[in-house]
């Protein structure tokens, strides 16, 4: 699996991973801030944006594949930040390969099983006939009718891949995705405590990590810190962004 990535920058090497129906377009802005400081690498996860598609999910194909870039560009060690499902990915990853890491920083999501909340959007995508939509304008019109919030449309819209010959399709496989969705809300388990210095950081109106959540946190990260970012929600990086940059480049530094 040769995973799609855009890379920028000079310094110590920093991979970024997006989260479920994302891609690495969605943390460009902030990546092209840190490559002032780090040679950054934004992934499409498999499955996502331009990488190739999978017959199955799971978490620790994933982080194999991570693994295998990690090993095709020649890095001895990287930090990794991980939004939501990528998040729940870099964790899996300091279980896996902690020889790779440095240090890691997971966003707005914990080491836990979450319950279903995802048919909204899933159902939203299902809503648009790609062989009949002839503009983006057009699709963002009828997934208005199951999704009110703009911001959500257009994140989802950026999965639109306009083909050559005429018409769209999905750039993600959604079949795939809505179909194991029970595993993508899950987390492979961690069966140690993993030493690695890691950061949670999350949204203080976001509903991901709950003061219930620390002492489970602490037990499976005990070189851990998690801060809250006040007034912004799951997405993070688009709601807070200088706040977020912040909080990552002191951690690093």
């Amino acid at each position: 699996m040769k995973l799609n990535f855009k890379k920028f920058g000079e310094g110590k090497p920093l991979i970024i991973l997006h989260g479920l129906f994302g891609s690495l377009d969605n943390w460009q802005t902030l990546g092209k801030v840190l490559a002032e400081k780090y040679t950054v690498y934004l992934v499409d996860l498999r499955n996502h944006g331009k990488s190739p598609h999978s017959d199955t999910f799971s978490y620790l194909d994933m982080v194999n594949d991570v693994a295998e870039l990690i090993e095709d560009e020649k890095l001895e060690t990287v930090s990794l930040i991980g939004h939501s499902m990528g998040g729940k990915t870099t964790m899996t990853f300091a279980a896996e390969y902690p020889q790779y890491l440095e240090k890691l920083i997971v966003v707005d999501i914990a080491p836990k099983k979450y319950a279903p909340h995802h048919q909204e959007i899933i159902d939203a995508l299902y809503s648009l006939d790609l062989t009949k939509i002839k503009s983006r304008r057009e699709a963002d019109e009828v997934m208005k009718e199951k999704i009110a919030v703009d911001g959500t449309r257009l994140f989802l819209l950026k999965n639109l891949n306009r083909e050559k010959e005429g018409g769209y399709s999905w750039k993600m496989n959604l079949d795939l995705l809505s179909e194991e969705i029970e595993e993508i809300i899950d987390i492979t388990p961690i069966p140690f405590p993993i030493p690695t210095p890691t950061l949670f950081i999350r949204g203080g109106e976001s509903g991901y990590i709950l003061d219930s959540d620390f002492d489970r946190i602490e037990a499976l990260f005990p070189n851990s810190e998690i801060e809250t970012i006040e007034g912004a929600g799951h997405w993070v990086h688009a709601e807070k962004p200088q706040e977020l940059v912040e909080l990552i480049q002191g951690f690093l530094d």
